[in-house]
């Protein structure tokens, strides 16, 4: 956390489940100067309020990223940014595709410009599985911006901002997520709806994902794109945690869904370093001083996917996952 020691943060999608996790995590466990929480809905500004109102080190300011001229007004001063707002629902993508490109598209583009122009020092975008091979337009906007950041060092590279992403699956105990809705069927003795029994996913706890993204800010130089080495589950496996004896009812994939979800395609394995805890895709092109990490290069057509991952979550396993308080 030394990292941050000193120095001014700012969140995008601070009231979000990972930007309040992450503001928690930093406030009790190092020393920032200040953290600034960036978001456009007052109700959840005014929420963490409640909490965070007292604490000298925190400051809200209210704002769309769309509005390049606001975010340069938050921004100035600020030594690191985490990219955490978007738009994220796949169904709704779907129906409204330009509220995502204005969000997830030209919104993350004002991020990159506007922390090029305030002199930040490091920025880190969070990404999703969806982004890889993508089929749903909400996938197709988070990689146009996974690629926008990763170009964002060649604009950079005089003036010292450096870009990286990370990519994650799942997170457990993140706002939509699926434990809550199969809960509350259960409760009522409903049957739980399972798109397809043959569906996996990548899954992630919301501190492990804290943990991975302070961990890029301190090993990033520009350019990497890094992938946690995390377990899959099986989405029947999930709800037979949460309600061992209710019934399973397949209803068909939804719009922009995938059987398996993927995290680094085959054709990025000729640019990806596999590290004991992670992999490092590097970029497509880098005319700025790109080093490319220790570790050992993945296998050619080396894709790293929900079904084919080496590392499983039992039913057993989630049962104590989900046990547990939402971190």
């Amino acid at each position: 956390m030394e990292i941050f020691d000193g120095s001014s943060i700012l969140i995008t999608g601070g009231t979000g489940s990972f930007g309040k996790a992450f503001l928690a995590h930093v406030l009790d466990s190092g020393n920032p100067a200040r953290v600034a929480v960036y978001s456009r809905d007052e109700l959840k500004q005014y929420e963490m309020k409640l909490t965070y109102g007292d604490d000298p080190r925190v400051r809200f300011f209210l704002g769309d990223i769309r509005d390049r001229d606001r975010l340069a007004m938050a921004l100035h001063g600020v030594d690191y940014v985490v990219h955490a707002a978007a738009l994220k629902q796949v169904d709704t993508a779907e129906y409204n595709p330009m509220e995502y490109v204005k969000t997830n598209i030209l919104g993350s583009e004002n991020v990159m410009l506007a922390s090029i122009d305030a002199g930040v020092k490091k920025v880190v975008a969070l990404s999703t599985d969806k982004a890889s091979s993508p089929i749903n337009l909400y996938g197709a906007t988070k990689l146009t911006a996974d690629k926008l950041f990763i170009s964002g060092n060649h604009y950079s590279y005089a003036r010292g901002t450096k870009f990286a992403v990370v990519r994650y699956g799942n997170v457990m105990g993140s706002r939509g997520s699926v434990i809550p809705f199969f809960r509350r069927l259960a409760e009522e003795g409903e049957p739980l709806p399972i798109t397809d029994t043959r569906m996996t996913r990548f899954w992630i706890t919301l501190s492990q994902a804290v943990d991975f993204v302070i961990q890029a800010f301190a090993d990033m130089d520009g350019g990497e794109l890094f992938v946690p080495r995390i377990p899959s589950m099986r989405v029947t496996d999930l709800a037979r945690a949460i309600a061992p004896d209710a019934e399973l009812v397949e209803v068909g994939i939804r719009p922009g869904e995938k059987l398996h979800e993927e995290m680094i395609s085959s054709e990025d394995s000729l640019r990806t370093i596999r590290q004991p805890h992670r992999y490092v895709v590097g970029p497509t092109l880098a005319e700025w001083t790109y080093r490319v990490p220790a570790g050992e290069p993945v296998p050619d057509g080396f894709a790293y996917t929900s079904d084919t991952n080496d590392l499983w979550l039992s039913v057993d396993d989630l049962r104590a996952l989900i046990d547990q308080p939402y971190d």
